[in-house]
């Protein structure tokens, strides 16, 4: 896909756009940022720090390329200060503590960054006069999950065990409070902003290495020759390939400017039902793109915390009104995810190309499956 076939993805709308990240530094916040740069937005970041070493975000080279600030989403005058400078049109909210076992072990930051942090930047977003759309990216685990079959939607209730997940869903409270509360009526100018809350599936792909996460710990194992230690290999979730939240979370932003009415609340984007299995098949299928036998071992109680048997996303409301839909099964995710892993490991140059081809290809296979926001049909700016 060429450049110009790049910029006018999500009918254009991002190209010479200003759009503001926060958590820019982290796996997910790397992939979305190097996306944002190939369709032509102007992108400011906001992170505490780079969260892991090795680092995505520095084998990607993004900070030259951006506008990049370190601060807290717990200091309120900081983001407001860093997102007046940035003026931006699109806020992508990222920053969070996203991990389960470390929110056992500190519960305190958990909810400061997961709860407050997102109140602060929704706080900055209502006093900053050019922003026009806010996507608040939460997670799967916000619901009160009662172990169905069937998979959650956007209406079910919220809920969490852990703190991680009670964290989640309080944040969830706070977007649906700030959205009823201050934009929905527009304020006295007729300022539109839309604000949405995105719940995405477990997500796979290069370039992660945070602790005590499956995948970052399968490639540790198998490059060391260990076995894989895993928590409950009989939970099932919905595993997906890191690009399909991130279409949806760009593609929402883009409606959300145009039609904050119809756009705004929650929205789930998550794999096909298929794809949710469990972390045993995942195991498996990640050593058998490794070219290796699976070797595991289950964790010992010390180290296994309470955590859902079975979670899955029920997708309806994205495919019928935004027009997004999963790109990639789970095999050929876990394929992309162990490719890109094999081939920076054996050559660690190959990280920018490689993550550029990656983008590419997905959006390609995107626009084969007729998926809306890969059209491409010009005329994205108002």
């Amino acid at each position: 896909m060429t450049e110009p076939e790049m910029d006018q993805l999500f009918d254009g709308y991002y190209s010479g756009r200003r759009v503001f990240v926060t958590g820019h530094t982290g796996f997910k916040g790397s992939w979305l940022t190097q996306w944002l740069l190939l369709l032509g937005a102007e992108v400011s970041g906001y992170s505490i720090s780079v969260p892991t070493q090795p680092s995505l975000y520095e084998s990607l080279g993004l900070s030259g390329q951006i506008q990049d600030v370190r601060g807290d989403v717990r200091r309120s005058q900081d983001i407001q200060t860093a997102m007046d400078k940035a003026a931006p049109e699109v806020i992508i909210h990222m920053a969070a503590q996203a991990l389960v076992l470390r929110s056992y072990a500190d519960p305190l930051t958990t909810f400061e960054t997961n709860v407050m942090g997102t109140a602060n930047v929704l706080e900055a977003a209502r006093h900053c006069p050019s922003v026009r759309s806010v996507v608040i990216v939460t997670t799967d685990k916000c619901y009160a999950n009662n172990e169905w079959q069937y998979g959650c939607r956007e209406a079910d209730a919220l809920g969490g065990h852990d703190p991680y997940s009670a964290s989640k869903a309080a944040a969830e409270m706070v977007v649906a409070s700030y959205r009823s509360s201050f934009f929905d009526a527009g304020d006295t100018v007729g300022k539109r902003t839309g604000i949405a809350s995105v719940r995405s599936g477990n997500v796979i792909g290069g370039g992660d290495w945070a602790a005590n996460r499956l995948v970052p710990d399968c490639m540790r194992a198998l490059t060391e020759g260990n076995p894989i230690v895993v928590r409950n290999p009989g939970s099932v979730r919905p595993w997906q390939h890191v690009l399909e939240p991130l279409a949806g979370y760009l593609w929402l932003g883009a409606l959300l400017a145009r039609d904050p009415a119809t756009y705004g609340g929650a929205w789930n984007f998550g794999p096909d039902p298929e794809s949710a299995v469990s972390v045993e098949q995942l195991v498996s299928m990640v050593c058998q793109a490794w070219g290796g036998a699976a070797r595991f071992e289950t964790a010992t109680s010390a180290q296994a915390l309470s955590e859902a048997d079975i979670l899955r996303l029920d997708c309806t409301k994205a495919r019928s009104q935004l027009g997004w839909r999963p790109v990639y099964d789970v095999s050929e995710a876990v394929r992309q995810t162990v490719m890109w892993y094999r081939s920076t490991m054996e050559n660690a140059g190959q990280a920018v190309p490689l993550t550029v081809r990656s983008i590419g290809d997905y959006a390609r296979a995107a626009r084969a499956r007729g998926v809306s926001w890969a059209a491409m049909e010009g005329g994205g700016r108002e």
